[in-house]
């Protein structure tokens, strides 16, 4: 069987590529298609097959600026022809899912989410800016358009599955189409318990873009006697950086090593934004450290709350329900009352039901399988 991935673009090593680096490994053999390829920015399990890039990827210095050529994605992976293959499956959350393939060939698409900027959460990435920025003007006169290109390359793909039951809810709205929910991978075997005392300072960890909130965990920590360490970098870290109190640290990217050492002894996770799924609060989970998290999208399925959990010890984090700071130092404030109620064991327990292991096992029974003839219900 011939197989070709695909993927938006290759820039660094985020949630979905982590994902895409599971499938390389179910198919070592596949091509790999994407938008744009960044070299050396990924897995050397990505890097180290043949990667077909759209003509985006002929523009000088791409890698610095690809996300500005939205308007033009669709056009360009809608020119990336796959032939001669029997398998396709495509990472998308933008427009991986909207390449070209053969009449009848099995077409699977892993949906992260349905393109953010077309649908629900435009005005999330311009939270700040959105009355004055011309990049916002921009997207609202393109939004129809996206939604109506986005619509019908869902059509053409054959099976959907998506990442979690909050986004498997997004496709049917949006695509009407319904899809089979495979959890992405969380290393655990990596992500584990160290022997290290939680005596670090909150953190936050994660791409700095407008919809991940940091806002709110910056006027949150403005005048709490509490320190605010950030790993992490994106187009919002300048603007950060100018902004944040003094009790707010910023590190940059780090290494897994690094990063990990700070998931064993944070004090807790700060998680903000509303994610789709959101791989993090389950990595810091694996090395048994709890979560303060928003209390929508893919956090209510990671998340075991304090104040819902049945049994004593079994709570791996706080849920906070209104996007203000207010709300979130209120969830820090009781995450410190009930601070001995979190168990490392159980955090873990919770982070394993997301193993690595797992994901790799329900995508080889899924795209392994003999055809059923279904559309992923």
């Amino acid at each position: 069987m011939r197989c070709a991935l695909v993927h938006d673009w290759l820039t660094g090593m985020r949630g979905g590529e982590k994902v895409l680096e599971v499938l390389c490994e179910i198919f070592p053999d596949a091509d790999l298609y994407t938008l744009v390829h960044v070299p050396g920015s990924v897995s050397p399990v990505i890097e180290n097959r043949r990667i077909i890039t759209s003509c985006l990827n002929s523009l000088p210095g791409v890698g610095r600026y690809y996300r500005n050529l939205l308007p033009l994605m669709p056009w360009a992976a809608g020119r990336m022809r796959l032939e001669g293959y029997d398998l396709v499956v495509a990472v998308s959350h933008c427009a991986a899912h909207g390449v070209r393939v053969a009449e009848g060939v099995r077409f699977v698409c892993y949906y992260l989410t349905p393109m953010r900027y077309a649908w629900e959460m435009l005005d999330a990435y311009f939270v700040r800016r959105k009355r004055f920025a011309l990049q916002y003007r921009l997207m609202c006169g393109l939004q129809p358009r996206l939604q109506a290109w986005d619509g019908r390359a869902a059509r053409r793909v054959t099976e959907c599955l998506t990442d979690c039951q909050n986004v498997r809810r997004r496709v049917e709205r949006c695509y009407g189409r319904s899809s089979i929910v495979i959890y992405p991978p969380v290393n655990t075997d990596y992500y584990q318990l160290l022997d290290i005392a939680p005596e670090g300072p909150y953190l936050w960890v994660g791409a700095l873009a407008p919809y991940k909130r940091m806002d709110l965990a910056l006027e949150a920590f403005r005048g709490l006697d509490r320190e605010l360490l950030v790993i992490g970098g994106g187009q919002d870290l300048d603007w950060a950086r100018r902004t944040a109190p003094p009790n707010v640290k910023f590190l940059g990217w780090q290494p897994d090593e690094v990063l990990r050492k700070h998931y064993a002894s944070c004090r807790a996770l700060i998680f903000p934004g509303e994610e789709d799924f959101g791989i993090v609060p389950l990595e810091v989970q694996a090395c048994g450290r709890p979560v303060i998290a928003y209390g929508r999208g893919g956090a209510l399925e990671t998340v075991v709350d304090l104040a819902a959990s049945g049994t004593v010890g079994s709570a791996t984090g706080v849920l906070f329900h209104e996007p203000t700071p207010e709300s979130l130092r209120e969830a820090i404030g009781r995450f410190e009352r009930s601070e001995g109620a979190f168990r490392p064991e159980a955090m873990r327990g919770n982070a394993l039901r997301f193993s690595r292991e797992r994901c790799k096992a329900a995508f080889r029974d899924h795209l392994l399988a003999p055809q059923n003839g279904a559309e992923g219900c």
